[in-house]
């Protein structure tokens, strides 16, 4: 399974992007999914904060917007709305979230999205708690290792608050 995994093209994305970011941290292969936070964080030994899950929601003008947020939190529309100084975000389907990053919900990588995607892309403060955080690595067997500065650089996103206390 593993070579199967690393072959598809979109894996190829995030590991072309990684290396072209400087990125250290090498793609794993998990024989488990890590389509959520808590499974990804089963699979890896990790506490689900270690998890950087990529969030995608779109403004109202159509932009797309990364959100890269701790797997210990629930994204708070409204609060990441007002930080980007919009009045709303659109909640997206799966067919956008291809459509924009190349990728399938469950291995929505923070880095190596389809070619013109431009999107907004903010970071989970709370991420840089931890020395190691993973991400997923375009499919849902697949991620990497990575610091929260290190993937802060490489996706150029701002940080920012994103879930209220205690969510």
């Amino acid at each position: 399974m593993s070579e199967a995994v690393l072959s598809r093209p979109a894996v190829a994305r995030v590991r072309a992007a990684l290396e072209a970011a400087g990125v250290a941290g090498e793609i794993r292969v998990l024989a488990d999914s890590t389509r959520t936070a808590i499974d990804a964080a089963a699979a890896l030994g990790v506490t689900v904060g270690q998890i950087a899950s990529s969030i995608v929601f779109r403004t109202a003008e159509g932009k797309p917007v990364l959100v890269i947020t701790s797997g210990a939190h629930r994204v708070d529309a409204d609060l990441v709305a007002a930080t980007l100084d919009q009045t709303t975000l659109e909640r997206v389907d799966a067919d956008y979230v291809k459509a924009v990053s190349g990728f399938s919900i469950g291995g929505v990588s923070p880095l190596g999205w389809a070619d013109g995607a431009e999107p907004i892309v903010l970071i989970d403060e709370d991420l840089a708690h931890y020395d190691v955080i993973w991400a997923a690595a375009g499919h849902p067997h697949a991620v990497f290792a990575t610091t929260f500065d290190e993937l802060r650089v490489a996706a150029e996103a701002r940080v920012a608050t994103v879930a209220r206390a205690g969510a």
